[in-house]
C-alpha cells in the first residue's frame, strides 16, 4: 500500500501498527533515550488515567497557557481540518473543535486513547505513528503536535510526515519543550528537571519513572534554532519560533509552499 493510501484505523484493532509493532503485553515503565516505540507506547498506557492531572500539576498550572498559544497559532477556522498529532486523551483537540473544524485526534498509545474515548466519545482518535501517517497525501489544513515530537524516535521521517498529509499552503505547529534563553534560569529550571520534578511526579503519577525520562528527553532536546532548521530540511518553508515562558517552551511554525 502507498505512502499516499494508508487508511485509518481505530484504537482496540488487533493491528499493532501504531508503534507498539513487537510489544508484549508486560508494560514499560519507562522509555530509554533511543526511544523504541514499543517502549514509549507502553510507557505513555502506563501513565494514561493520570496524565492531564499530572502535567497541570508539573508545569504549575503553565501547560493551560500553552495550549491556548498553540490554538492561537494554529488558528483553525469553521470547515477546516485539522490534525492533533500526540494528542493523548484529546485535551489538546477540544480547542479547535469548539472552532468548529474537523479535528482528528492521533496517538500512538491505545491506553491514552482509550482514556480520551471515555470522555470526548464524538471525538474520531486514530491510532497512529508519527513516522507512519494512516493517511492520504494533502489531506489536512493545519498539522500540529504539542509535546510529543521528542519522543518519535526519527524526527525528520516525523516531519516529512507531517509535510505529507498537510495540503499546500497549509501550516504546522509544534508546541515542545526547549531550551531557557537566560542563562540563570537555565540553571534553576535543569535543577528542577533532574532534581524536584521525579520526586514531585510520584505523588501524582501512576507512574513516577515515566517523568524520569521526561526530565532527560527534555535535556537531549535540539534548541530552537536546530529544531528549525530540521523543520526547512522537511521542506518547510517560513519557519518561525517564539519563546514562552522565557524558553521553556517554544512554538515553531512553518508553512508548506502552494
Amino acid at each position: 500500500m502507498g505512502a499516499g493510501r494508508r487508511r485509518p484505523y481505530r484504537p482496540g484493532r488487533a493491528d499493532a501498527r501504531a508503534g507498539r509493532a513487537g510489544c508484549k503485553n508486560d508494560s514499560v515503565t519507562r522509555a530509554s533515550l533511543d526511544k523504541q516505540p514499543h517502549e514509549v507506547a507502553s510507557m505513555f498506557d502506563d501513565v494514561a488515567e493520570r496524565y492531564d492531572l499530572t502535567n497541570d500539576v508539573l508545569s504549575l498550572g503553565q501547560d493551560r497557557r500553552w495550549r491556548k498559544e498553540v490554538a492561537k497559532a494554529v488558528d483553525a477556522r469553521p470547515a477546516q481540518k485539522i490534525l492533533d498529532l500526540a494528542a493523548g486523551t484529546g485535551t489538546s483537540s477540544l480547542p479547535f473543535a469548539r472552532t468548529g473544524a474537523y479535528v482528528v485526534p492521533c496517538d500512538f498509545s491505545q491506553g491514552m486513547l482509550r482514556v480520551g474515548k471515555r470522555t470526548n466519545t464524538w471525538l474520531p482518535y486514530t491510532a497512529g505513528d508519527a513516522t507512519r501517517l494512516p493517511f492520504k497525501d494533502d489531506v489536512f489544513d493545519a498539522v500540529t503536535i504539542s509535546f510529543g515530537l521528542r519522543n518519535v524516535q526519527d524526527t525528520d521521517a516525523a516531519l516529512r510526515e507531517m509535510h505529507r498529509v498537510t495540503r499546500p499552503g497549509g501550516r504546522i505547529v509544534i508546541c515542545e519543550f526547549s531550551h531557557p534563553t537566560w542563562t540563570p534560569f537555565r540553571t534553576v529550571y535543569t535543577e528542577y528537571l533532574m532534581r524536584a520534578l521525579p520526586p514531585v511526579a510520584r505523588t501524582v503519577s501512576s507512574n513516577p519513572d515515566a517523568y524520569v525520562y521526561l526530565a532527560e528527553s527534555i535535556r537531549a532536546w535540539p534548541d530552537q534554532p536546530a529544531l528549525a532548521e530540521r523543520l526547512k530540511g522537511a521542506g518547510w518553508s517560513k519557519v518561525a519560533w517564539r519563546n514562552l515562558t522565557g524558553g521553556v517552551v517554544a512554538l515553531h511554525r512553518g508553512f508548506k509552499e502552494s
